[in-house]
């Protein structure tokens, strides 16, 4: 089977991208499964129900999300009852949403999981190792494909992260830092890994947002307001091929498409 992972959607160009090129994807490629990050979708922080349609019409079939989940407020009023909608699982305990969701692609149950790293991060996460290890013991046996987003700042905690699950988990893809890395491969035994996915969004950015916001910030140490940078998009993303028998990835290759 094939799994198209969408990097962090932003905006309103993201959303642009999406449209354009997760079909394009989908029929090219003979994707099964589509996943996007999308808690930076909704004017570059957080995620309403309109946006949420958006993308989910799209053709996306699972949204994770990270630290900017609950950004706007509205989502509190949906996400319980959304259960493609992820939040990282290594929340406190009662924390609204879901960490995981287990889906069919196909004939093939898949186990997307979305979990937050701890260095450098704004919130006091669990441990994402042991959230993780949590999850993979209560999957029934039959679910062999597993996903997992790891929202995370640093390069050595992903690193980690990928190692870690090697043989356990069909992919490790990380997302937040916006930025798409150029280390794809496969642990073995065979598990898919990329540090970052990097972003789906306004390709003239800084991350996303305004440059002339962000120099002003860091050139005068005042309080800024960010604003979501329009113009030309980008679409980043990764295609998995994984064995549905055996849960194993296959190939991993990075996509980045640009617009003019």
């Amino acid at each position: 089977m094939r799994i198209l992972f969408v990097g962090d959607v932003v905006g309103r160009v993201g959303r642009r991208m999406v449209k354009t090129w997760v079909p394009y994807w989908r029929e090219r490629e003979a994707v099964d499964l589509v996943v996007a990050n999308a808690e930076n979708a909704a004017g570059g922080n957080g995620l309403t129900h309109e946006v949420m349609d958006e993308l989910l019409s799209a053709g996306v079939d699972v949204l994770t999300s990270g630290n900017h989940i609950f950004d706007k407020k509205e989502v509190f009023q949906f996400i319980d009852d959304v259960p493609v909608l992820l939040r990282p699982l290594n929340l406190p305990d009662g924390t609204p949403g879901h960490g995981y969701v287990v889906v069919t692609a196909g004939a093939v149950p898949v186990a997307v999981i979305n979990v937050a790293g701890r260095a450098f991060m704004p919130f006091q996460y669990g441990d994402p190792f042991a959230a993780v290890d949590a999850v993979l013991a209560e999957l029934a046996s039959e679910v062999r494909v597993v996903v997992v987003d790891f929202h995370a700042e640093t390069t050595s905690e992903k690193v980690a992260m990928g190692f870690y699950l090697a043989g356990r988990a069909s992919a490790v893809l990380g997302t937040h830092t916006h930025v798409q890395t150029a280390d794809e491969r496969l642990l073995n035994p065979g598990t898919a890994y990329l540090t970052d996915v990097g972003m789906t969004g306004p390709r003239d950015s800084v991350i996303g947002v305004k440059p002339e916001l962000v120099i002003h910030k860091l050139r005068t140490q005042l309080p800024t307001r960010f604003e979501t940078a329009g113009g030309p998009g980008q679409f980043a993303a990764a295609v998995v091929d994984v064995e549905p028998a055996t849960g194993r990835a296959t190939a991993i290759r990075r996509i980045l498409e640009w617009e003019t």
